[in-house]
């Protein structure tokens, strides 16, 4: 069997704690874009609510913090591993596959709140689509913040 050579292991360990510190960096930019929108920040209480089987309103603040934060900071080496699969399907690093990579992780951001989330919210369909939208919009300033740097980030190691 043929061995890996250290300095690739360490490479590969070293850009998912890229992907974290990607990840810390993507949402307090995020945090910034959701302050702007009319329902930028229900999503961490609806998050809260589904968890606590309660309404938004009465999610805990700390608990919806927790998870915004817990889950922002964790999507970066989740898009790590997505850059490494997307790389791996089109035969090595490349902007495509960023992009790629990218796009699979938007899908998924907004897919899983937008379809398994929001539906369990409780809230009046009359704020679904604002809420919708805002997080589209939120997830897609993340992803404008997170893909360069971790590209950026590999660069250096």
């Amino acid at each position: 069997m043929e061995s890996v050579p250290l300095v690739t292991a360490v490479t590969v360990s070293l850009r998912f704690v890229i992907g974290v510190a990607a990840g810390v960096v993507a949402t307090a930019v995020m945090d910034l874009v959701m302050a702007r929108l009319p329902e930028g920040e229900t999503p961490p209480f609806i998050a809260a609510g589904v968890l606590t089987d309660s309404a938004p309103k009465n999610a805990p603040e700390r608990l919806a913090s927790v998870v915004h934060y817990i889950a922002g900071w964790l999507t970066g080496p989740l898009f790590v591993w997505v850059l490494f699969s997307s790389e791996g399907l089109l035969g090595g690093p490349s902007i495509v596959a960023a992009v790629l990579a990218a796009a699979v992780l938007y899908t998924l951001m907004v897919g899983f709140f937008v379809f398994v989330v929001l539906p369990r919210s409780r809230l009046p369909s009359a704020r679904i689509a604002d809420i919708r939208r805002d997080w589209a919009i939120s997830a897609a300033g993340y992803l404008l913040v997170l893909v360069p740097l971790v590209a950026l980030g590999f660069r250096l190691v």
